[in-house]
């Protein structure tokens, strides 16, 4: 079995695969309309694009009115998210499709999407290569709302730093982020940092728990043991260094 399905094994029974929570995403649905001066009872067009097994997804679908449109590329994510949209049905405002899709390969048309959505999930493309690729499937003057690594200092550890710049190229400040942004072609709206719980509360403690199951289901299994030893090192990293990053939610406008 591949590292990318094992991972997918791992996270499958967590609400979350990467940091967040609800609240955030429902504070940054509100200021996104607000900034761009949309009105919240409009119907749009909205794509999830890496969505996991939904959780942000099922609190759009609360909030927003129209269609909106999730994308992973795990069938296993879908299915979950698919039982996820059945319990919720009944306060569920907008409707949710699910698409089996890779992110860097959609099946969209152009200038389909009133708002493109993507928390934690970019990283697997680049976020200058997502920001490209997604802009022609956004309609002019459409919302892009993307959750991204992001330093919050300009100095930190060396330890730190080397960690980071070898599990990701294109860790950046926030200034960074916001120039990639506008070179891409996009007007900035806002950002704003992820607080502490949307990593620990959220999303490590969830993860090291499930370790144990995982690890027993896939004994002997030298990748998923190294998978587990990644977790813990980034979680140890992230208690220690939480000062210097944190993930970065960019508020954008297709120009």
């Amino acid at each position: 079995m591949e590292e990318m399905e094992l991972m997918m094994h791992l996270h499958l029974d967590n609400e979350r695969q990467g940091p967040g929570s609800n609240e955030m995403t429902e504070l940054v649905l509100e200021l996104a309309f607000k900034l761009a001066g949309f009105d919240n009872s409009r119907s749009c067009r909205t794509a999830d694009i890496g969505c996991g097994t939904g959780a942000q997804t099922i609190t759009l679908a609360k909030s927003l009115k129209g269609e909106i449109t999730a994308v992973d590329i795990f069938s296993g994510f879908l299915e979950k998210l698919q039982q996820r949209i059945q319990t919720e049905k009944e306060s569920l405002t907008a409707s949710v499709s699910c698409i089996e899709a890779s992110m860097d390969n959609l099946p969209f048309k152009q200038e389909e999407f009133d708002i493109i959505w993507s928390e934690g999930a970019i990283y697997n493309i680049g976020f200058r290569k997502g920001l490209e690729y997604w802009k022609q499937f956004l309609k002019k003057g459409g919302i892009l709302a993307v959750s991204e690594i992001t330093w919050t200092t300009d100095r930190r550890p060396s330890e730190l730093e080397e960690f980071w710049n070898g599990a990701y190229s294109e860790m950046d400040t926030a200034s960074g982020k916001i120039k990639a942004l506008e070179e891409a072609g996009y007007r900035i709206l806002g950002h704003l940092m992820l607080p502490e719980n949307c990593w620990t509360d959220k999303y490590y403690k969830p993860l090291l728990e499930s370790h144990g199951p995982f690890l027993a289901r896939f004994a002997g299994n030298g990748t998923a043991a190294g998978i587990v030893a990644a977790d813990i090192q980034e979680a140890d990293m992230y208690n220690r260094y939480k000062n210097f990053y944190s993930y970065g939610f960019y508020i954008a406008r297709k120009i």
